[in-house]
This record gives structure tokens, sequence and C-alpha cells, in this order.
């Protein structure tokens, strides 16, 4: 262990995450001090009203004056978790360009700003670490970053927000409609007071964003993923689903495909999809998170685990100021952004997609003939198609081959304007 001075951590935000991350390195200090190989302090814990105690934090450690505490001299490492966009960005690129390595949980604030961030922290030849912002504890950035360095990755996939999946879950499971579940989901603390950021599948289109730029050594950002949530998923479309074999489930799909030109491209999106009951993501219940790589040497891994909380994502944290802060003790860097593919960014409608279509139709002969007529029209062709007998007529369920996106959505369209169909119940995407 080396006698240089302890590196100086400045904690930005004390809500549940902040509240964790002070505390276990407090109750660990001991082990951190050996991991690093040198001593650890906080210098400080920025939050709104330094006036308000905060259990277990000394009154002279808080502080309202974020940028003087980034900006002092004992600061080595800055510890972001605030959340939020704007605020964030603007401290974070102060502690990078003042010579702090920072540790950031902020899953939207790099999504939206990975190059600028990534930029000021190579000019100032410090570490920018983000292993909490996709998953909590599920360490799967790091094997992206370091592990899988010398592979391929065809895909990643995965669910990725523990609060849709609790909702989808609970849902299949009691047969209760969203909006109930929703309400449990917020009365139980797994939905926020406003959840259109989880619901909508904004969140796991940040953490899309993410995936897809280490697994493709690409710059991909929030606003290049497709995004769909599952606000507009009825009981019906999940005893519908589960009758044919499927769960559903909101995935962050991201993947390299090859055009129609031979161009290779990265794909990036999320959406509600139907899993197969066999799959191994089908099992992930609850709020837990599991996300799947497909390498060409590795073939495929799964991570599993905790995706959100106060404990597991500061474990993340922590994980990450044990790296940062051994390499202020001992020299040498983190590995950095890698975007040297820069390959570009697929158009939604040239991905190759499945659908499950579900509809009504009039129960006369030549019905199918006018359906499977829109699918050829456009050079798609079908898995399965089945028929049965309902109250209006009958109700007829076809599942796709892969096409391109913008070919399956614009027969979907069409159908709708049939004579023999009376309505299209739902259109989910599939996978497997």
């Amino acid at each position: 262990m080396t006698d240089s001075k302890p590196v100086g951590v400045a904690l930005l935000g004390y809500g549940t995450v902040g509240e964790a991350v002070y505390r276990l390195l407090a109750e660990n200090h001991h082990h951190f001090v050996q991991r690093i190989g040198g001593d650890i302090e906080v210098r400080g814990v920025a939050v709104n009203d330094a006036s308000k105690p905060r259990d277990g934090v000394p009154a002279e450690l808080l502080t309202d004056d974020a940028v003087g505490l980034v900006e002092r001299d004992d600061v080595d490492i800055v510890v972001e978790v605030i959340g939020g966009i704007d605020y964030p960005r603007e401290i974070v690129l102060k502690a990078l360009q003042a010579g702090k390595s920072v540790v950031t949980a902020n899953k939207a604030l790099v999504a939206a700003h990975s190059a600028e961030l990534a930029a000021a922290a190579d000019e100032a030849g410090v570490d920018l670490y983000y292993e909490a912002a996709v998953a909590a504890a599920i360490p799967v950035l790091g094997p992206l970053r370091r592990s899988l360095a010398g592979d391929q990755v065809k895909s990643v996939m995965g669910i990725v927000n523990g609060t849709t999946n609790f909702i989808l879950d609970a849902m299949e499971s009691t047969g209760a409609s969203y909006d109930e579940m929703l309400a449990e989901a917020m009365r139980l603390g797994y939905a926020e007071a406003d959840p259109t950021a989880d619901v909508e599948g904004h969140d796991a289109a940040s953490k899309a964003a993410i995936l897809a730029s280490l697994a493709f050594h690409t710059r991909v950002s929030y606003d290049d993923v497709y995004c769909e949530g599952i606000s507009h998923i009825t009981a019906e479309d999940i005893e519908a689903a589960k009758t044919a074999g499927y769960v559903i489930k909101l995935l962050a799909i991201c993947e390299r495909i090859v055009d129609a030109e031979g161009v290779e491209k990265v794909s990036a999106r999320v959406h509600p999809t139907l899993v197969p009951k066999d799959h191994p993501l089908a099992s992930v219940k609850k709020s837990f998170n599991a996300i799947f790589v497909d390498a060409e040497a590795a073939g495929q891994l799964m991570f599993y685990g905790n995706g959100a909380g106060g404990n597991p994502t500061a474990s993340a944290v922590l994980g990450d100021l044990v790296g940062a802060a051994r390499n202020k003790v001992h020299g040498g860097r983190a590995p950095g952004e890698s975007t040297y593919a820069n390959l570009p960014v697929a158009d939604f409608g040239e991905v190759p997609t499945r659908y499950h279509l579900d509809m009504e139709v009039n129960d006369r002969v030549g019905v199918l003939a006018d359906v499977a007529q829109q699918f050829a029209q456009r050079g798609i062709s079908l898995l399965t198609v089945r028929q049965e007998g309902s109250d209006n007529g009958a109700r007829l369920v076809v599942v796709t081959h892969a096409a391109r996106e913008a070919d399956l959505a614009d027969t979907a369209e069409s159908l709708k304007s049939l004579d023999a169909v009376k309505s299209v119940n739902n259109v989910i995407r599939l996978e497997g």
C-alpha cells in the first residue's frame, strides 16, 4: 500500500442511491482501502438544501455549491447520482475539465452526451465510468468494454427496465389490466409518481443507446433508438400471447444488420415483444433485469439480477469508484470510448422483424386468401396461421417470418382497411 494522500471524493446527490453509496463506503471503508491500495475520503456531499440534516452525514460535509465542490483541489473523483440531464451535464463537464475523474449512474446523461463527455475526459486524461447507468448491479458494461474487447458482438438483447417488467409480469400472472398493475407498481414503489420515462420506454432507450455504443464500437445516441412503450398493452393482449405460447416483455434489442446493398449497420430499438415461454427471458419475473449478449467467439452470454434500487445501483457505483481510485493511486486510465467502427445507424424501417397479428374477420369463404394476399404483395411469408370461431365471426392469428419493419407495418395498416377484416386487435413484434 502506498503512503500517498487519500483519494478525495465529491458525492453529488443524496437520494436513495447517494445515501447507499455514502453508507456502504463508510461501513466498508477498510475493505475499500485494501482494494484501492490507498486511503479514500468523502470531501463533500452536494445537495439542494445544505441546511437540512442528512442521517449519517456530518453537517460540515453538506453543501449546495456543487460547482465549488467539484473544483476543490482536494477532490480527485466526482460521483454523480443526481439524475436528469442539463444540470448534471454542466457539473460533470466542469469536473472533467478540472481534471477530476467521474463516476455516474446517469443513463440519460450518458445516452444524450457521451461524445462530449468522452472528449472532455480524454482531453483531461481522466476516467469516465458509468457501469451503474445500465441494469444497476448487473455487470454488463464492463464485460462489453473489457472482457469482450477481443470478440465481435453480434447482438445485445434484454429486459433493462424493472418497472415495466413488474407490470407485464403482474398482468400475466393475475389477468389484471395495465392501469391496475401500474397503480400497484406505484403503491409498492416500483414506479415513480410520474412513470412516463419507464412505461413509454424512454429509460430503456437510453440504456439501449449505451449498450449499442459499447457493443458495436459506434456512437449511438438516445435519438437513434426506436422507442415504443407498454401503455397500450391490454389484458387481452397478454391472454392472446399466453394462448399462443408467448409472454410479452419490453425488450431493448441492439443488433448488427446487413442491408439489401450489403452495408453493415447498427440497429437499436425498444418495444413490447412476444418471447417464447421456453426462452430464458420469459422467466425473468417482477422487477428483475436480464441481458443476452451474442458474440462470434464467446457465443451466448446471459447477465441477470437486480436492475434497480439503492443498494444494487450503489454496488455498481462503488465498483467504478474503486477502479477510478486505483488509477489515481497507482496511475493509468480506464478503457475509454471506442467508436472506431463508426457504423451507420439503420433506419427502423430497414430492420428485419417478425409480427404476431391478432384480428377479427368475417367468417366466410375467401377471407384467408384476402389476408394472405396483403402479405404476399410485399414479399412477406407466413410462419403460422390459426383460425378459430368467435362471437363476432372468426379470429385469425398470423405469425410472420422475418421481413423489413416498413413492409410489415405497411401490411398491418392495409389489413385494417380490408372489408374482410373487422378489427386488428393487436400487432406485436416477436423474437425467438
